[in-house]
């Protein structure tokens, strides 16, 4: 499958950019870099943007710094998938990790996080076309349905949340696909435009007083609590914090964060607008929806519901728009066949970063604030970890968050370069047929 996928006015870059370009906010002319502040941020993304818009409104000074326009990372290239607490260390058993006590505290603060998102998207009249439509998780195996059944108990006696569970007879009502053995609805889920959230986002630290400068690489570090002093090829600050929240795009500069990190590329494409008869029938409630696969799928309806969405991991390694989109098309239209005429408009990519413990991690190293390491459910766990940051700088808080603190770990020889992939990719991809050859 080559060119015949491809729309005429096909394009290399998000779908969500027509919008909320993030280059179009965040000219190269930026603002001079000050000789002071009190925060220094480093990442313009989620984490970054709310970690300055909750200092600025606390009359704290902070600047953030990014390499390229503000918002350009995943931040606006992402799914613009939310849920409150289901995606919280994915494959973990947080109960045997933690211990029951703080299983349920970050179950429950990934619930604040969600409720959190709203307020802000309320409380700064941010228009980023959120829709509160539930989540659909199907079970890619019978035997992961019944992981999924399991999980939904845990989540609903954990949490209080409502959580159904929509065997395989019903599955038509919530996706229009065979490819799926039943799965679960998460009602406290929804969908975003994320390149207009963290544009929104930006807007509003703005607003509230804080600096942002994008095309602005950090160099270097040197110094320490009080007196930290950050080099960038526009000139030096000295700042009295530093918080990091580079996530997929943590370089060198903070070599501890980045041998913690593991970047993956996801990628992510749109078809061209859909007859209603055939959006009614591929996602009837419009809900966003993923699966239990290790190469997992996700999908959505865009925010208008005139497209589908979909995203997965085409490849272990960085390639072109042009070679990942016709792999999407082919996981695509293995669960929707009825697409296999429909073309693609946008195909695009952007990192994600998993921990090698699955879990979100808030926490710090020589005096520095981090939070990182979203594990692809970035929207609401990184502009929550940011807002946390926020209220610790600012000693606001009188309980400190779960996810604070947390062992972080690393492996042996790891430099940040996650040469492992394609091959941990292939086994995945084993594995998962393995499930569905014994289904």
């Amino acid at each position: 499958m080559s060119a015949p996928i491809f729309a005429p006015d096909f394009k290399e870059t998000p779908y969500w950019w027509e919008a909320a370009d993030p280059a179009a906010a965040s000219p190269p002319e930026t603002p001079p870099v000050p000789d002071r502040t009190d925060v220094a941020i480093i990442g313009g993304g989620y984490a970054g943007l709310s970690c300055a818009l909750e200092l600025a409104r606390r009359n704290i000074a902070c600047v953030v710094f990014d390499a390229e326009p503000i918002g350009f990372g995943a931040s606006s290239r992402n799914a613009g998938m939310v849920s409150g607490g289901i995606n919280v260390g994915k494959g973990v058993d947080l109960t045997a990790t933690y211990g029951a006590e703080r299983a349920k505290a970050m179950i429950d603060e990934a619930g604040q996080a969600y409720g959190h998102v709203e307020q802000i998207l309320e409380r700064e009249g941010i228009d980023a076309k959120y829709q509160r439509f539930g989540r659909f998780v199907g079970a890619h195996s019978r035997q992961q349905f019944g992981v999924l059944e399991r999980r939904a108990a845990w989540l609903a006696e954990t949490s209080g949340q409502s959580v159904e569970v929509i065997p395989e007879p019903r599955q038509r009502e919530e996706v229009g696909t065979d490819f799926y053995r039943g799965g679960i609805v998460v009602n406290r889920a929804g969908g975003l435009h994320p390149a207009l959230f963290v544009r929104g986002l930006a807007e509003a630290a703005e607003r509230a007083g804080a600096k942002l400068i994008g095309h602005t690489r950090v160099e270097a570090i040197s110094g320490g609590p009080g007196r930290f002093l950050l080099g960038t090829p526009r000139g030096n600050i000295e700042a009295r914090e530093v918080m990091i929240a580079t996530n997929g795009y943590t370089g060198a500069v903070t070599p501890w964060i980045r041998r913690r990190l593991i970047p993956v590329a996801s990628f992510i494409v749109a078809t061209e607008e859909l007859p209603e008869k055939t959006v009614a029938e591929l996602i009837p409630k419009k809900r966003v929806i993923a699966d239990t696969k290790r190469i997992l799928y996700y999908f959505r309806l865009s925010p208008d519901g005139r497209r589908l969405l979909f995203g997965g991991r085409a490849r272990f390694t960085q390639v072109g728009a042009r070679t990942s989109a016709p792999i999407l098309h082919r996981f695509m239209t293995s669960v929707f066949p009825q697409l296999a005429e429909t073309k693609l408009t946008h195909a695009w990519t952007g990192n994600v970063a998993f921990a090698f413990d699955f879990m979100p991690h808030l926490g710090t190293h020589e005096g520095m604030h981090y939070a990182v390491a979203c594990n692809g459910s970035g929207v609401i766990m990184q502009t929550w970890l940011g807002h946390q940051v926020a209220l610790k700088i600012a000693g606001g808080t009188n309980r400190a968050s779960a996810y604070d603190g947390l062992g972080f770990p690393t492996r042996p020889l790891y430099s940040g370069r996650p040469w492992f992939l394609p091959a941990i990719g292939a086994w995945y991809r084993w594995r998962d047929r393995i499930d569905r050859w014994l289904d």
